[in-house]
């Protein structure tokens, strides 16, 4: 019998199979999990309310979780991000309930949330927060099964760490985001490739020789930026920390601010997790045929209204995931109609580097089914000795083996007295 869903096409659910099953190939670490998974069922009984991007990578957690015992229930975080085989695949081959549909509008996308949390779940596996922030907002009701949650994304730990912050916060989540193996290695090296990824598949431009403009200098940004060098583009940063100024600085990148960085640049990717950091004042001064995209989770740090507004109307499509705004004569290209452009316009990250994010995700889910009872309601990183595992696990799978302390070496970095 097929699971109660919300899809495009269960006719596409081949394709999909096929899909997930080679993302699988690159995901070494969370197969071993799955394979414990099914032996010791640490998630028997558990409901999850998942609000995660509808990939392939993502069917594999999915797979995950309920080889370990879990009821799980599957929603788009993005309206652009879904994969559409994939979730008509998890729906007819998972018998997983999925309501993501990619491209849905907004009033469709806060129907699927609603749907994924009418599982009165116990746990919470979120991409920005939404499950929990509509959870607090008009499903308190759900507060009395739910036990914990996870978060996934920069974005959302960023609203939580403020809902901790007020006192709004009524039960634990794990910051998977924050975890070394997380944001080391999928901000930085899967944001890198998978961004520049989707922005050459919108608009098919030639890297080298552009000037590109990354907001922000966070590990996402980094890697942005990095790719985009190597590509041969004129990389300019803009930043508001000093730290992270300095660095980019030091990484032999051009420091200004955008409102100086807007007239030179012809590709303007941000990457920050707030609101307009492309408003108008620099939408004016761009040049005609600046392009800009976004890889932040919510569509919000470029000012699309605002810049509907100076173009006096909706854009024209002239390509997939290429809008044209006409703003006094000039042409100004919005990709994914602000979106993370990475899943907007192309694949998400490679499935070997998700491979750690979501390990931290079945893992975390473990953990919190384990000791919610003993942790109040706040933001709490994963665990030291999980995020080394995961590590571990990854390394393994590379066929990369490392040294360890003999047994002086351990005791000379516990005492103090040896000096020079």
């Amino acid at each position: 019998m097929t699971v109660e869903h919300d899809v495009k096409s269960l006719d596409l659910a081949v394709g999909g199979r096929y899909r997930i099953e080679w993302a699988e190939r690159e995901m070494p670490v969370l197969r071993a999990i799955r394979e414990r998974f099914a032996v010791e069922k640490p998630l028997a009984g558990v409901r999850i309310s998942a609000c995660l991007h509808v990939t392939t990578e993502t069917a594999n957690l999915m797979h995950t979780l309920q080889a370990g015992g879990a009821d799980i229930v599957l929603c788009a975080s993005n309206p652009l991000s879904t994969q559409d085989d994939v979730a008509a695949s998890l729906v007819s081959h998972y018998e997983i309930p999925v309501y993501a549909i990619k491209g849905e509008d907004n009033s469709t996308y806060y129907d699927h949330i609603k749907a994924a949390l009418d599982h009165v779940p116990h746990q919470t596996m979120d991409d920005g927060a939404d499950l929990v922030s509509t959870i607090h907002k008009t499903r308190r009701e759900l507060l009395e099964t739910i036990v914990g949650g996870t978060e996934e994304t920069t974005t959302g730990v960023i609203r939580l760490r403020a809902m901790a912050q007020d006192g709004a916060l009524e039960f634990p989540v794990i910051a998977v985001n924050d975890s070394n193996t997380k944001h080391m290695f999928d901000n930085r090296y899967g944001t890198g490739q998978s961004t520049i990824d989707g922005v050459v598949r919108a608009t098919n431009i030639l890297l080298a020789g552009k000037t590109v403009v990354v907001a922000g200098y966070g590990w996402c940004s980094r890697g942005i930026a990095s790719r985009a060098s190597g590509m041969g583009a004129n990389v300019i940063v803009t930043e508001i920390d000093p730290m992270r100024a300095l660095e980019a600085v030091m990484d032999g990148f051009r420091v200004m601010p955008m409102a100086e960085a807007a007239a030179v640049g012809d590709l303007f990717i941000t990457a920050t997790g707030d609101i307009n950091v492309l408003d108008e004042h620099h939408f004016a001064t761009m040049k005609s045929g600046a392009i800009l995209a976004n890889s932040g989770h919510f569509n919000v740090e470029i000012n699309i209204p605002a810049l509907e507004q100076m173009a006096g109307g909706k854009p024209r499509l002239v390509r997939p995931f290429v809008e044209e705004y006409t703003v006094k004569g000039k042409k100004i290209y919005v990709l994914g109609e602000g979106r993370l452009i990475n899943l907007a316009a192309a694949e998400g990250h490679p499935a070997s580097v998700m491979d750690m994010s979501f390990a931290n995700q079945a893992l975390a889910a473990e953990y919190m089914a384990k000791n919610a009872a003993v942790l109040k309601p706040n933001v709490y990183v994963v665990p030291e000795d999980i995020d080394k595992e995961i590590a571990r696990l990854k390394l393994l799978s590379m066929g990369i083996q490392i040294d360890t302390l003999t047994e002086q070496q351990a005791h000379y970095l516990t005492q103090w007295e040896e000096g020079t």
